[in-house]
């Protein structure tokens, strides 16, 4: 898993994404003319949202022509479970891609449990997330990587990375990113502590795989709460495969639709220009139907500058 030269490497992924996202997308523009919003990030990222959003009677077909009209620019799919031969065929009838997928079960079977049959259950779980996100041609795989009630920090992180650590040869087989989602589980930050931490513990667990194939999904939203989103963007840095945007509000301590409650989008922008950031931007917020996803990507792009 090591590589002499990593950064060039994690360079090279992310642009063949971008072109690859460019060769599916041919009415996407390369140059788009920027809105008057500072650190504006038009051209840069490609809006895309979590498949169980898209709320309609039909089945994916109909979700990912949706999805399209609605303004994004793929869809995010969940692997294992979702039917790979009906997901290519959305993609063939929508022109919409899959950029990614989130891997099934990850919060109820854990790569942290003590438990040595869950672990291996649960990279079971990846590998397959990782073989069928390949399928539909998709280059990332969202993990939440376990729970700190499993176990002291010390234990649950060895025993994760040792987990995981398994499938990274097999995502670097297929072309696929293990991408490591922050979240409210209790591991790499204190839960209960307060609003000036730092993203410390997340570089050091990724930087533990020592593999380009491994990073963060990082989510906007998530942990503003206890911290400076453009502050952890900037020490993630290249650690930054991907994005997740929802809302949060420290005044009234909730999540809230994008754009809304007290993020300091104005700096994630500008910390996202300062680490270079060229990719996928996928929302994790309520879902809706045409109308109401519509005003989702909206929203996306009055906060990015889109």
């Amino acid at each position: 898993m090591n590589s002499s030269h990593p950064f060039s490497r994690r360079q090279i992924l992310r642009h063949a994404s971008l072109v690859t996202a460019g060769a599916l997308l041919p009415g996407m523009q390369r140059a788009v003319a920027a809105p008057a919003v500072p650190d504006a990030l038009a051209g840069r990222i490609y809006k895309t949202l979590k498949v169980g959003m898209i709320k309609s009677s039909g089945g994916l077909v109909e979700k990912f022509k949706i999805a399209k009209e609605a303004g994004f620019m793929g869809v995010e799919m969940g692997f294992p479970g979702n039917d790979v031969a009906e997901t290519k065929q959305a993609i063939a009838e929508s022109g919409l891609p899959v950029d990614g997928s989130v891997c099934g079960e990850h919060w109820s079977v854990r790569h942290t449990s003590a438990d040595a049959a869950t672990r291996a259950k649960a990279l079971e779980n990846l590998k397959q997330a990782l073989r069928e996100t390949r399928e539909v041609g998709g280059h990332s795989v969202l993990l939440v990587v376990g729970k700190g009630e499993d176990g002291p920090e010390n234990e649950i992180w060895s025993r994760s990375v040792e987990n995981i650590a398994k499938a990274v040869p097999l995502a670097a087989e297929l072309g696929v990113q293990i991408v490591i989602e922050n979240v409210w589980n209790q591991f790499c930050y204190n839960h209960d502590g307060g609003s000036d931490q730092t993203a410390d513990k997340f570089v050091k667990y990724v930087d533990e795989f020592r593999s380009p194939w491994v990073g963060m999904q990082f989510d906007i939203g998530n942990h503003w709460k206890y911290g400076s989103m453009g502050g952890w963007i900037r020490q993630l840095g290249h650690r930054v495969l991907k994005l997740d945007v929802k809302g949060f509000s420290r005044a009234q301590n909730k999540f809230t639709p994008i754009g809304e409650g007290d993020i300091d989008y104005a700096d994630v922008r500008k910390a996202l220009h300062e680490i270079n950031f060229h990719g996928w931007l996928a929302a994790e917020v309520a879902g809706g139907d045409l109308e109401y996803l519509k005003g989702v990507a909206s929203q996306m792009d009055t906060a990015f500058g889109l």
